[in-house]
């Protein structure tokens, strides 16, 4: 069973909040362009001849693909390609890497550190064109599909086959599966299926000189030596561009249980949390947790009521999947029992596609009812159970003497991934200073990753000490200028400007 979660390209397309982008390269004036090629007459009669005239976009069409959906990140590109296949990926990175032109990669655009967003005038390399379905396997359930395959597609496509994509993002509607492995994200089901990781058996990838690095395997066990498939997943770009993709699906569970539950304290939180692993854990595939400012947030900028009493401190989202019906009664008994104890306040339950959809939509709008105030300052850091929620009064309380319309924590605490948002009217240099660098010292002083999800792209780039050793950087650095060593795939992304130039 898959939701109808937000599509995030809509979601800034139909909430005219920010309407002068400045420049990247002004708003981070000591940020020096590399000394790459500039892009001449030539060359664009190359890459045209290459993908075709409809799949050369210049002009003012490209002012999308310069801008995230934060609209906190804007370069100046003035081309973008639309590879349809491997080989002519292979052919453009050929060429760029012999002329040094940088390149930009772009999946669905959906990210939130500016991972697939031109820093200056990088060609963007967009991989939206590559997304045709290869094949699918219904005794193995693996599929095989091409980068650009949107998410929400492929999820449609094996579900009507009697299979599940092993993962699901808020923004399935317009991220692509490249994307998804570039940054290895995680999404809300984790605590079932694991990470993509170890869902993804092989792909196929471009290096930076055009060489086809072919690991497309569709075996579940393969050791023989190194797995260089690793090497991508989590790259965002730097490394190669993801083309082929082979993925492990499991077969879709026969039933499906979603409660919505308050609670009075983050203590009670991790009580209940702990009971439900331990009573459902074969079956518990998402642990959501809201608090109070998010769901009021929801209430007030998106109009969705609460199903149950909103004037508690927390919300939980526990959806359940299994292949008999035994989770509904199982769960009714579980939470009157818990109810009982007062470990929860309330409660309801669904098990019918509507009614669990409107109780997912709860936790998917969040994001959006965030924007409504004007901007947003997103953290997706990963921290400890037991910390999990610490950090949040701690940012209320050196922020409240500044314009700030709300901070919340939200995400999935099944993982230890947590959300943390702070809302405000627009973007604002006093209140960014007091967010960072605490926000990530914090998070590695209780051992916690500055980056669960997204990656560290562009924003998080000067921050990666947070999260890594200087031995880790330094492999990374040398991966990178083995592989890449004109450095013309995504610069400026994870590495600190001194580092790539």
């Amino acid at each position: 069973m898959t939701f109808n979660f937000f599509n995030v390209r809509k979601l800034y397309t139909k909430t005219a909040l920010y309407k002068n982008v400045q420049l990247t390269k002004d708003r981070f004036p000591n940020l020096k362009r590399g000394s790459y090629a500039k892009v001449d007459s030539t060359d664009v009669e190359f890459f045209k001849s290459l993908v075709g005239v409809n799949n050369f976009i210049t002009g003012e069409e490209v002012k999308s693909y310069n801008e995230d959906w934060l609209k906190s990140i804007s370069g100046f590109s003035k081309y973008v390609l639309k590879p349809k296949t491997t080989e002519q990926v292979s052919s453009i990175l050929k060429y760029c890497y012999k002329r040094g032109i940088a390149v930009c990669i772009q999946g669905g655009n959906t990210g939130l550190v500016g991972g697939s967003i031109p820093v200056f005038d990088e060609v963007i390399l967009s991989t939206s064109a590559m997304n045709k379905i290869i094949s699918f396997n219904k005794i193995s359930g693996v599929l095989v599909c091409q980068a650009g395959c949107v998410l929400e597609n492929l999820m449609n496509y094996v579900q009507n086959e009697g299979f599940i994509i092993p993962f699901d993002l808020g923004a399935k509607g317009t991220c692509q599966i490249g994307g998804n492995l570039a940054t290895n994200a995680g999404g809300l089901r984790l605590i079932k299926y694991g990470s993509l990781q170890g869902s993804v058996l092989g792909l196929q990838a471009v290096l930076a000189d055009g060489q086809v690095l072919d690991c497309l395997n569709t075996l579940k066990k393969d050791n023989t030596g190194y797995h260089l498939k690793h090497l991508f997943i989590g790259s965002e770009g730097t490394l190669g561009v993801i083309t082929k993709i082979a993925i492990q699906c499991p077969n879709t569970p026969k039933f499906v249980n979603v409660s919505f539950i308050g609670l009075e304290s983050f203590d009670k939180v991790l009580s209940f949390f702990s009971l439900v692993r331990k009573e459902f854990s074969s079956s518990l595939s998402s642990f959501e947790l809201m608090d109070s400012v998010a769901i009021k947030s929801v209430q007030k900028n998106i109009g969705i009521k609460c199903p149950i009493n909103d004037d508690l401190n927390f919300y939980v989202l526990v959806e359940l999947s299994a292949d008999n019906n035994y989770i509904n009664h199982s769960i009714q008994e579980f939470l009157e029992k818990v109810l009982v104890e007062e470990i929860i306040l309330d409660a309801t339950v669904a098990d019918q596609p509507s009614l669990i959809q409107n109780l997912w939509k709860i936790r998917e709008n969040i994001p959006e009812s965030l924007l409504r105030y004007g901007y947003v300052y997103k953290y997706d850091i990963t921290l400890p159970h037991e910390f999990f929620y610490k950090i949040v009064p701690d940012i209320r309380k050196r922020l409240e003497k500044l314009d700030v319309k709300a901070v919340c924590g939200y995400g999935h605490l099944g993982d230890g991934n947590l959300h943390l948002n702070v809302a405000t009217i627009e973007q604002n240099d006093e209140i960014a200073s007091a967010i960072e660098p605490y926000v990530y010292e914090w998070t590695s002083d209780y051992k916690g990753s500055i980056s669960a999800e997204h990656g560290i792209g562009f924003l998080k780039s000067k921050y990666l000490k947070y999260s890594k050793t200087n031995l880790e950087i330094d492999l990374m650095k040398k991966i990178k200028n083995n592989i890449d060593p004109k450095k013309i795939l995504n610069p400026y992304k994870i590495f600190p400007q001194d580092d790539i130039n």
